[in-house]
This record gives structure tokens, sequence and C-alpha cells, in this order.
């Protein structure tokens, strides 16, 4: 078990305008120039290896400034780096069928991590990447995640592109994925539709402001 403690502040300098000094006045806020913003304060998180944490809240309340910090702990302390993924930064090959993007793995292979992704229509599973649709990238991005195996992979806007009926099924399989290869899931979303699907062991809800929650269900 690994627990993370989660702090954030920013400085801001704010040129006082007409405009900015009239706001401020507005929402009883002060006219200081440098006001130190605290978005996360003192937030404890305990995560096992082959968890799925789910991250929510309302639009701008902070989520993905919570993933990216548990990314960030993650990678200083870990001597395997290779073994933490972001979807969002993982690179698609070029001119292949998807069926061809794995390396020399079998082709029951390649077909079980495109099908945990949520792909397994014969039309998309014999296109290249550059033919797919925005939410077909998505998917095979996390199958390409899959096929690796890591450690931990952590997805912000989990299952935002894709149909809530397909959303569904992703967040099953990554639940199954996760049980049976112990990976952990560090997932961020605005979505509540899926959470029983997902069957999350720690729960994190962050608020407007520096207030966070958290929750292990199970």
């Amino acid at each position: 078990m690994t627990t993370f403690i989660l702090e954030k502040t920013f400085d801001t300098h704010v040129e006082l305008s007409e405009n900015v000094t009239a706001v401020a006045n507005m929402f009883g806020l002060g006219t200081r120039r440098d006001r130190p913003l605290t978005v996360i304060d003192n937030c404890q998180i305990r995560i096992e290896p082959g968890q799925v944490v789910y991250i929510t809240g309302g639009s701008g309340a902070g989520k993905s400034l919570v993933l990216n910090l548990l990314k960030e702990q993650l990678l200083e302390d870990t001597e395997t780096p290779e073994k933490i993924i972001d979807l969002n930064e993982q690179p698609l090959p070029q001119s292949k069928p998807l069926v061809d993007c794995f390396g020399k793995a079998k082709l029951s292979k390649s077909l079980y991590w495109l099908s945990m992704a949520g792909l397994s229509d014969a039309f998309a599973l014999l296109r290249q990447p550059e033919q797919l649709s925005d939410g077909q990238r998505y998917r095979f991005r996390l199958a390409l995640a899959l096929a690796q195996q890591p450690q931990v992979i952590f997805i912000d806007e989990f299952c935002a592109t894709l149909d809530r009926v397909t959303a569904a099924v992703v967040a099953h399989n990554v639940r199954k994925f996760a049980d049976r290869f112990q990976t952990t899931f560090i997932v961020a979303t605005s979505h509540d539709d899926i959470l029983e699907d997902l069957a999350a062991d720690v729960v994190i809800i962050k608020h407007l402001g520096s207030g966070c929650d958290v929750y292990y269900p199970k």
C-alpha cells in the first residue's frame, strides 16, 4: 500500500485594472496583488496495486490536477517509470492495420487486448489508426496500453468520447483487467454512470475550492 498526501497552492498575481478591482470588491475578495490560491489541501489517499481509483468532481474543480499530482509522486518514487503509462501520451503506430500493431504478439493476444478496449468490429480491426474515429483512437490507445501490462495506467477524461453503452463495457473490462493483471488504474471523469461497472476501490471527489473527499467503497 502507498499513501499519497496531495497539496497544491498557486501564487497568483493580478494586475489591478478597474474591472479587476470592481469584481474583487463585488465578491468581497479584497484587492491584494499577490494572493496564494490553495486548490488541494492535505488530501490523503491510500492506493494498493491492482486497484481502480476514480477521480470525479464538477467542471473546473481540479480532477486533472489530482490525477497529475498522483502521477508526479509515483514517477518520483519508482525505479521503473516505463511501467507507468499516461493514456493521453500513448503514441499511435501509423500505416498498419490495428491487428498488426502489437509487435510479435499472437493474433489471439492482439484480439484480446483490442476487445478489452471495446474494439471488436472487424472493419475497425483492419483499419489503420489514422482512419479511426476519435472514440476508436481512444480505445486503440487503451488496447496498446493494456498490451504492455504496466503497473499503473493514468486516464484523464475516462471514456468521455464514448457513447455510454460502450463506456460501460470499457469500464467493466478495465475492472476485469485490473483484477487479472494487478494493474492499477487511476482515472478522472465527470461521468458517474460508469461507477458501478468500474467497481472502483478508491473514489476521490474533488470539490470546488481546496476540498477533497476520499472514500473506500470495498
